[in-house]
């Protein structure tokens, strides 16, 4: 799914929505410099519990940056946020069906092994309770009859990613999946093959980054060939940029995602470029749709997933990328 005008201008339109909210506080309004902090105003409409449920494994960065958008637009809408994750996908159904046996207010879901999130989130809407997407399952927003979905094209992002590896003259690289299973990551290496064929994809752990290093210097130490290392996660990108010194490999660096590491890499020159989705906005997204459509029926996107990303980082613009990730939200 491809972004379209009338998308674009609905994304705005939540955007806008949501910063005159913030402009009209019940409390008299905030100093600006807890406005520049995402601390906002504050709704006087009913308080509810909202649910976000991701597919995160423990220590992963970028999902903090989700959950500080999540918790940004939960304190402007007066929402009490609980986040819970789990990486196994039977796992994570389970916390949304504790979710609706709890009886919250919303759920806002991740969805990187769809077949396995199905059945409980059926029964959160067959108990009248609102969900909506984020992060992964673009194409699920229907089939699951969610309210909105906030994330990037996954395969659309990989074709983008591997167009500039084309462009700049790649003939061997790697593609690296951290988790398998997962259908994002799974789009987003076949979108970097079908710009450059002859890429191989690499299959690590990402819950043990030592051994996702040894993993590609081992690639890099057997295949002299390899002019490109494709990582999928900021930390996995950022382990690459080690492998590649401790090799001698004269392979460049790119990934996708973006945390403060990365930034320092790209102004550095040891990563050429990150594919940034914008998870912080994909948070405050999920759980402020989630107050529109409880508050007053709104649903965002005209049917069709909002689209985040991509967009690219690199030597051009992370400058100015730099000053948010410093804060942890690029």
């Amino acid at each position: 799914m491809r972004t379209n005008g009338t998308q674009a201008r609905l994304a705005a339109v939540a955007v806008i929505g949501a910063l005159a909210l913030t402009g009209c506080s019940s409390t008299g309004g905030k100093k600006a410099t807890e406005q520049q902090n995402g601390a906002g105003g504050h709704a006087n409409t009913p308080r509810f519990t909202a649910a976000l449920i991701t597919h995160s494994a423990p220590g992963d960065t970028f999902w903090d940056m989700v959950r500080k958008g999540a918790q940004a637009a939960a304190d402007k809408d007066n929402i009490k946020l609980q986040y819970y994750s789990d990486p196994d996908a039977a796992k994570q159904a389970s916390l949304v069906q504790a979710a609706v046996d709890k009886k919250v207010g919303g759920i806002a879901v991740t969805l990187a092994k769809p077949s396995a999130l199905k059945g409980a989130v059926k029964n959160a809407e067959a108990a009248g309770i609102p969900v909506d997407g984020l992060n992964s399952g673009t194409d699920q927003m229907g089939p699951m009859g969610l309210i909105g979905f906030f994330g990037q094209d996954e395969k659309v992002a990989g074709e983008a990613a591997g167009k500039r590896l084309k462009q700049d003259g790649a003939k061997h690289p790697i593609c690296i999946i951290h988790e398998q299973g997962n259908v994002g990551l799974n789009d987003r290496c076949n979108g970097v093959k079908e710009m450059v064929p002859s890429t191989q994809i690499v299959y690590v752990n990402g819950a043990d980054l030592p051994s996702v290093r040894s993993t590609i210097t081992a690639k890099l130490q057997e295949d002299k060939k390899i002019d490109w290392v494709m990582a999928l996660q900021g930390d996995v990108a950022l382990n690459a940029v080690k492998a590649v010194s401790s090799t001698g490999s004269k392979a460049k660096v790119g990934t996708f995602d973006t945390n403060a590491g990365i930034v320092k890499g790209i102004q550095s020159g040891s990563v050429q470029f990150a594919v940034d989705q914008q998870p912080w906005l994909q948070g405050y997204l999920a759980i402020d749709a989630l107050w529109l459509y409880r508050n007053n029926g709104d649903t965002v996107g005209g049917g069709k997933p909002t689209l985040t990303g991509p967009a690219f980082v690199d030597k051009s613009n992370v400058d100015k990328i730099a000053e948010y990730a410093a804060k942890g939200t690029r």
